[in-house]
């Protein structure tokens, strides 16, 4: 028996694991859409058979399994299992996916608790491991060789290296503005690169096309569901590495809306398996020139603008996650919020110095989101709460040089002279 199924989240329709897998079916078959320049429309939500679960795994067994473990407790994944172990998944493929040892950083920012989740500890240095690892298990699973996926950079690398590992090929399709260290990485990797003469939207649309055509395993974010369900896993770490007594408040930086709907995802499965009481605000943020969350949260409707922001990671125009995204928001009384680039580099600079923490722009948004959900007077000084930093700013150097000083070679003697300011 399969323990788990699939449900559409607009329209309610459910489907069994088989149809849905067997005739590699992306999104609802009695309502899903996919439109250019258009959030997705019948995403489908993997549904678990709760009882199951509680006979094979309890509260405190799951509070002692170890971070980035996934596999440890297979009964909240959508993969066949056979005696407590995923089907046709052998430990050598375990082991080439640990994920992040301990992500929490214990801080504070302004003498109020607010940790950080450090992501960019991953295998490919950001949170997108988490998607790519189980897509990859279920290629392996479903005997499927090539993936493809439509990315910014760190997807693309993410889903690269993992393939790299685990013998499988990837098929990447990016942007032409990709920072060229993301782009690096991904080539690295031996992916097969297209370069688009367009942007993130424009890469998205053409993979469909391509994968379509190709008859490849798509990655793209949300339209594969299992996109979602790997980043719920943060979610599980989350509750792990707290011991179950979870923040109030996790801060996420937004593009397409597939991690903070992740996010919400896992805290959904939790609470409805009686193990959490409630689950954590979650705050959006995004850059202020890729806004589409924010501005459906107030008006209540979509509307295509050209996204251009610093944060590449977190820049779409038209976020294929969007509804989701702004019911995670809103279920749990959180609120978006946009900031500019200038205060995201600004934020990157203050991690950087005064935490150790190199984040790229994206990562980066979530402090400036915190500062300015302080100075507004949106976020309570009680709370305990949880940055998310999603990816290294090792991939973006561009945005670096914006703050840091120009260095040029001095001789030896000129150097002891400015020592001694002379």
């Amino acid at each position: 028996m399969t323990h788990y199924y699939y449900k559409c989240f607009d329209c309610d329709s459910e489907f069994p694991a088989e149809k849905i897998e067997d005739n590699q079916i992306y999104l609802c078959p009695e309502c899903g859409e996919s439109k250019k320049n258009t959030p997705l429309k019948g995403v489908l939500l993997i549904k678990y058979d709760t009882d199951f679960i509680k006979q094979n795994i309890s509260r405190s067994g799951l509070l002692g399994k170890r971070i980035g473990r996934f596999w440890e407790y297979p009964y909240l994944w959508p993969l066949k299992i056979n005696k407590g172990k995923f089907s046709k998944i052998s430990e050598s493929v375990y082991n080439k996916l640990i994920l992040l040892e301990d992500p929490l950083l214990t801080n504070n920012y302004k003498g109020i608790e607010v940790d950080f989740w450090d992501e960019t500890r991953n295998p490919t240095y950001s949170f997108k491991d988490r998607a790519s690892s189980l897509v990859a298990i279920k290629a392996i699973e479903l005997g499927v060789n090539e993936i493809a996926a439509a990315s910014t950079g760190n997807a693309g690398s993410s889903l690269a290296g993992i393939c790299s590992r685990l013998g499988l090929k990837s098929k990447l399709i990016v942007p032409k503005n990709i920072p060229r260290e993301k782009l690096n990485q991904i080539m690295a990797y031996g992916a097969e690169t297209f370069l688009v003469d367009g942007d993130y939207d424009q890469a998205y649309d053409l993979c469909l096309e391509l994968s379509e055509k190709y008859n490849w395993l798509n990655r793209n974010t949300a339209y594969n569901p299992l996109t979602i369900e790997g980043k719920k896993s943060a979610a599980i770490d989350m509750f792990i590495r707290y011991k179950g007594k979870l923040p109030d408040f996790i801060v996420v930086p937004v593009g397409d809306g597939v991690i903070i709907s992740g996010i919400y995802k896992g805290f959904s499965d939790l609470l409805q398996l009686g193990w959490i009481e409630k689950i954590p605000m979650l705050i959006a943020v995004q850059a202020e020139g890729s806004n589409a969350l924010v501005r459906y949260l107030e008006t209540d409707q979509f509307k295509f603008e050209s996204a251009n922001t610093i944060a590449d990671s977190i820049c779409a125009g038209a976020p294929r996650n969007l509804y989701m995204a702004s019911k995670a928001v809103k279920e749990t009384n959180g609120f978006p919020i946009g900031v500019k680039d200038e205060d995201i580099l600004i934020a990157q600079k203050e991690f950087a110095q005064n935490y150790g923490v190199l984040a790229e722009p994206a990562a980066a948004a979530s402090f400036a989101g915190l500062k300015l959900g302080l100075d507004k007077g949106l976020i309570d000084k009680n709370w305990k709460g949880l940055l998310l930093i999603t990816g290294t700013g090792l991939k973006d150097s561009a945005s670096i040089k914006k703050w840091i000083n120009e260095i040029t070679p001095k001789s030896e003697e000129k150097i002891k002279r400015s020592l001694l300011n002379i």
